[in-house]
């Protein structure tokens, strides 16, 4: 069985990566796979696999319930045409002062929010920014592996280094100090890259895009909804700690908040003057395709996971090669293909504290590796995937265009902290 479901999960990812060539959206590709995968699971005899599908099902859940929030969110901030206090603000004198700027803001927000807000926050900035094109791609690629690099020095930035957070791992304070250096290198490297490619080309701001209503926004009701959104977003981890519950629920109930304030706001308006400005508009104007394709990706490796194969691979991979630091970058090489949750959930499992006791130098390059070793594919991080679906990132101009550089970063960084560990020991 788990030949067989291997097989259908590399022609299913085939699929997705060939998405333009074949034809066939990468989301139906998805969903397919998840559905085929699962029924071969079950009719295999797969162990208890309805109860284990609502398992996955609720992992997914919580994170497409977070990704509609969110987007949600900034496409209120958007309609309302909040990102105009950014963009009327930036003062770079080229395309490389601007993407220096927004790469350090991603690296930092990213760690105080999570990756995948972040990711569509700044992505969504640059369509307001840049006309398209291949130079909008490009800046769309740095804020993913600047958003990845942020969020794996911060026990709230990426979901990975969170499980390993609060699975007693690593500490808050011990993570922020061990992988710092090593996120920045992550993020110079392909940074530095970009710039020389860049370097001299003047910045032209694309003419800001008004809504087909006709209707926008007046300054206290833009001002508002931008402060109000970015701050709710930024009270979502304070959310979870506070009430221990999941950062889905924070998301929702955010935006429950500024539906309540949208309504109130606009309730004097007619119909027509309000048009475009509502929470229900901007819930339509979400990217679902991209929604869809990220549920079935989860959904199709969540089958793998259930199966053991996860947990194989790591084991072949201990006796196979048996040091500690190469197994953790090949973990980390993997979670560009596959999800990194997974990956790391089999590694909690396949080495016990007893062994490596917290803050020991396996967690520390785990949450390194897993963090950002999804940058090196468009697919293998959340804020990879919510990156395609807003800006439309082909697969194959990624692996063409991006990967090397993150593959590069991810190896200085991944130098760096090898180095680090062992001079302060």
């Amino acid at each position: 069985m788990n030949a067989a479901l291997v097989a259908l999960f590399v022609l299913a990812y085939l699929a997705i990566a060939l998405e333009h060539p074949l034809g066939v959206s990468k989301s139906a590709s998805a969903l397919f796979a998840a559905g085929l995968l699962w029924s071969v699971y079950a009719l295999a005899g797969g162990t208890h696999a309805d109860t284990a599908l609502d398992e996955s099902v609720t992992s997914a859940a919580k994170i497409v319930f977070f990704l509609m929030g969110a987007m949600t969110i900034v496409e209120v901030i958007d309609a309302h045409d909040g990102f105009d206090l950014i963009t009327t603000r930036i003062h770079a004198r080229g395309l490389v002062g601007l993407m220096w700027m927004l790469s350090i803001v991603t690296f930092f927000l990213s760690a105080i929010l999570d990756n995948l807000t972040t990711t569509i926050v700044m992505v969504s900035m640059i369509k307001k920014i840049l006309d398209e094109g291949e130079e909008r791609l490009m800046f769309a690629a740095i804020i993913i592996i600047a958003a990845n690099a942020g969020g794996a020095w911060s026990p709230m930035g990426d979901v990975t280094t969170t499980m390993l957070w609060i699975g007693g791992q690593i500490s808050a304070l011990a993570i922020v100090k061990g992988l710092f250096l090593a996120s920045v290198v992550n993020l110079a490297v392909p940074l530095v890259v970009m710039s020389v490619a860049f370097r001299g080309r003047p910045l032209r701001v694309r003419k800001a895009e008004h809504h087909s209503t006709g209707q926008h926004a007046v300054v206290f009701e833009r001002n508002l909804m931008f402060f109000l959104g970015a701050g709710l977003l930024g009270l979502v981890p304070v959310f979870k700690t506070v009430t221990h519950l999941p950062v889905f629920m924070g998301v929702l109930f955010s935006l429950g908040i500024l539906w309540i304030v949208g309504e109130i706001l606009h309730r004097h308006k007619d119909e027509e003057a309000k048009a475009g400005l509502t929470l229900a508009h901007a819930l339509k104007q979400i990217d679902s395709s991209s929604i869809v394709f990220f549920l079935g990706i989860l959904l199709a490796v969540a089958t793998l996971e259930h199966a053991g194969i996860l947990e194989q691979l790591a084991g072949w991979l201990t006796r196979a090669v048996g040091r500690l630091d190469v197994i953790v970058l090949v973990v980390g090489l993997v979670s560009a293909v596959v999800d990194n949750v997974p990956l790391v959930a089999a590694s909690m499992g396949m080495f016990p504290l007893s062994q490596h006791p917290p803050d020991s130098f396996l967690w520390e390059f785990l949450a390194y590796c897993a963090g950002t070793g999804g940058s090196i594919l468009v697919v293998g991080s959340a804020a990879g995937v919510a990156a395609m679906g807003i800006e439309r990132i082909e697969f194959v101009w990624y692996v063409k265009r991006v990967s090397l550089l993150a593959f590069l970063g991810y190896l200085a960084g991944a130098g760096v902290y090898v180095m680090q560990f062992h001079l302060t020991q």
